[in-house]
């Protein structure tokens, strides 16, 4: 099977945090989700859903706001959701709604050497869970800054340590969790 390299951003923060992976051309959105959330670190801990370009949404259908047949399955492969085009959304927890932007960039031949999924460059270190979206972020950031931010020792006790690098990314520790996934 054909490997598929993505390129997947963070909308709406700075640093840009994105991530490029390899994956299997018949990747379903599902399993995609699994990647995503191995490659930024997340936690698995909110709902999530993708859009395509034309707007058709994938995920679990929510009965208390969702009609029939408004939200198609997870298990729809990510080349049948790109429509032919080259991007898709994928958002995650819809409160602070993390929208990332997924990009085809290339397609390669199949090749048993490669183990799939693969991160093969990112930058930035992705936002904790729940610090209120891109805003929130951005105040996150200014307070792990400045250690004499009268917030600060609640954010680092927050997120288990003093200092938060907000340009770090590791390449292996992406691949680390990726190696979890089970495609």
């Amino acid at each position: 099977m054909a490997i598929l390299q993505l390129h997947i951003e963070l909308a709406e923060v700075r640093p840009k945090v994105w991530r490029r992976v390899l994956v299997p051309q018949t990747i379903t959105l599902a399993k995609l989700h699994a990647v995503i959330q191995a490659a930024f670190g997340w936690g698995h801990a909110h709902l999530h859903e993708f859009v395509g370009r034309d707007g058709q949404r994938y995920g679990e259908r929510d009965p208390m706001y969702d009609t029939p047949g408004e939200v198609a399955s997870e298990r729809t492969r990510l080349t049948t959701a790109l429509l032919g085009g080259r991007t898709l959304h994928y958002v995650y927890d819809f409160g602070d709604y993390w929208d990332h932007r997924i990009k085809l960039e290339k397609t390669y031949a199949p090749d048993r050497q490669v183990k799939l999924p693969y991160c093969i460059d990112g930058a930035a270190a992705t936002p904790p869970e729940d610090c209120g979206g891109a805003p929130g972020y951005e105040d996150f950031i200014a307070t792990m800054a400045d250690p004499a931010h009268e917030e600060h020792a609640d954010m680092a006790a927050w997120i288990g340590r003093d200092n938060w690098d907000s340009n770090a990314f590791d390449t292996a520790e992406a691949n680390a969790r990726l190696e979890y996934v089970k495609l």
